[in-house]
């Protein structure tokens, strides 16, 4: 290889490790504002369906709408902030055969893909975690912006079995069904426009 050669390479090497945190500093994190935030769930117990939402949980979102595949979501949700508005429920879920809240106090979602599904959609592969054990989902995203103010929403199903969740007599699902939709409605700031 020529010298010339060399300082060519050499040039274009140091141009790309220059160039590759600047590339990664053009998407900031965006911010997560609580007062427009919730995730709720729903299960059904005889049939019947039960609701209940988590009070407190965060959320790292980087996200260029334009380059998903570049981005990252990971949350962490406080287990002892799910309330089903029943103080006899309410008392039931920290304990060992459904949340196990002293031993497992937070659940977490952490992307490993992101890609286009359509204007304004996306769909997040990541690994969910409760007490302990973990699953793949893939989890729809519908994302609307009004100026500055992005709202991300969507809705999954997991087994609460495959996480443990109604341990022991709770584990029959006729009485309490397998299946749990997860829904959600982030508000966001600070992302990148459609």
């Amino acid at each position: 290889m020529s010298l010339i050669h060399r300082i060519v390479l050499g040039a274009a090497l140091a141009a790309s490790v220059v160039a590759a945190p600047a590339a990664m500093a053009a998407t900031k994190p965006a911010q997560l504002v609580p007062a427009g935030s919730e995730i709720d769930f729903t299960t059904k117990q005889m049939g019947v369906p039960v609701d209940g939402k988590f009070g407190r949980f965060t959320a790292q979102i980087v996200l260029d709408p334009k380059q998903p595949q570049t981005g990252s979501v990971a949350f962490e949700i406080d287990t002892g902030s799910a309330r089903f508005g029943s103080a006899e429920l309410d008392a039931e879920v920290p304990k060992p055969v459904w949340l196990n809240v002293v031993k497992f106090p937070q659940a977490s979602f952490k992307s490993t893909a992101i890609k286009a599904a359509g204007p304004g959609r996306f769909e997040v592969t990541g690994v969910l975690s409760i007490k302990g054990l973990s699953h793949n989902v893939v989890v729809p995203v519908q994302l609307t912006q009004s100026g500055a103010d992005s709202v991300a929403s969507g809705s999954f199903t997991i087994k609460r079995l495959e996480f443990k969740v109604g341990e022991g007599e709770w584990s029959d699902t006729s009485m309490l069904a397998d299946d749990v939709q997860v829904r959600f409605k982030l508000h966001l700031t600070g992302l990148a426009p459609l």
